[in-house]
């Protein structure tokens, strides 16, 4: 009983210094949050949260300010996320059903993100190598020069033009579109290659060659995985008095999308959220933010990360919650393309 009550205590401490970024004393938790105790019962929880590391004294005030510490068990002892209002649901279904392309997804779930956690937004565009083949088309633009499309899973699309030393058929057509989809449609991108290749081995024909040397090099091109689409930083200037510890170095941190992977972290399955706190996260210079992070991709297959951000002193229920339901739709949106 006394160790919820602790709990209530620090959760209330949490709260109270993430609206006001002020030091939180024991007389204004008793009168906000009507937590049944006396402010003597409040000041002893609070000096035993203190030496246990879960808050601290921030100078000779009377108030405390939660730790690293202190934030972790605030989140893992989260039973529910704050839920998102009807507003904000309608908001993300309207934005999100609108986009046209892979592209405009990303671009558009990372302003959402941004707006709707009032932190820096971080996409990661589609990973290759986790994506699958939906369907190879093959269309003659020419007598001789073909365009070569591959759908991906992540909704990525890869187009090549293919130029012959001589004319195709129809029909010839047709046998080569149907080569390449029975050789790599449904496989992830390893196995398509590898499919593809032993379709072309024994063909000895120098279109079917062409086509096939063009789909792998095509489905072999990675430059893209690093790529990520960033958003809200100016939602950083909320955060004035903190500027130098915890907003500068993740400004520069904004011009490196290889360290916004490394924080974003791996994607996972099932719309598992990740929460890094301060001092957990790869870069000791980034000790003064928080990550919150999730992967997805179609069927709860994770193609790629996407999540926020931003200082420590953060809303982490209303920011996981949002962060959960934006990867809830791309994932959606990707499985239906």
């Amino acid at each position: 009983m006394q160790e919820e009550r602790r709990l209530a205590v620090l959760r209330a401490i949490v709260e109270d210094y993430v609206a006001t970024e002020e030091p939180v004393g024991s007389k204004a938790l008793v009168e906000r949050h009507g937590l049944g105790v006396s402010p003597a019962t409040v000041r002893n929880d609070m000096a035993a949260l203190e030496e246990e590391g879960f808050i601290t004294q921030p100078h000779t005030s009377a108030g405390r300010v939660p730790t690293d510490k202190g934030y972790r068990l605030f989140v893992d002892r989260l039973t529910t996320l704050k839920p998102m209002s009807a507003a904000e649901r309608r908001a993300i279904s309207s934005l999100l059903d609108g986009a046209v392309d892979l592209d405009d997804v990303v671009q558009r779930s990372v302003r959402l993100l941004a707006q709707l956690t009032r932190q820096v937004a971080v996409v990661q565009y589609p990973t290759l190598s986790r994506s699958t083949v939906r369907h190879i088309e093959v269309l003659a633009l020419a007598p001789t020069r073909l365009l070569v499309v591959a759908i991906l899973s992540s909704g990525r699309v890869e187009q090549r033009l293919v130029e012959l030393d001589r004319p195709v058929g129809d029909d010839d057509l047709a046998d080569l579109r149907l080569l390449v989809n029975q050789s790599a449609t449904g496989r992830i991108i390893a196995e398509a290659v590898a499919g593809l290749r032993q379709a072309g081995a024994p063909a000895g024909d120098p279109t079917t060659a062409a086509v096939i040397d063009t789909l792998v090099e095509a489905m072999s091109d990675h430059r893209s995985d690093e790529r990520v689409a960033v958003g809200g930083a100016a939602n950083l200037a909320r955060y004035g008095d903190s500027f130098d510890s915890a907003v500068r170095p993740l400004l520069e941190a904004l011009e490196e999308h290889v360290i916004l992977l490394k924080l974003l972290g791996e994607a996972t399955t099932g719309g598992t959220l990740t929460v890094r706190i301060g001092h957990e996260g790869p870069y000791q210079e980034l000790s003064s933010t928080s990550v919150v992070a999730t992967g997805y991709g179609p069927r709860n297959d994770a193609l790629a990360t996407l999540g926020i951000v931003g200082p420590t002193r953060m809303d982490y229920p209303g920011t996981m919650s949002a962060v959960r339901a934006v990867a809830r739709y791309v994932s959606r949106i990707l499985g239906e393309g």
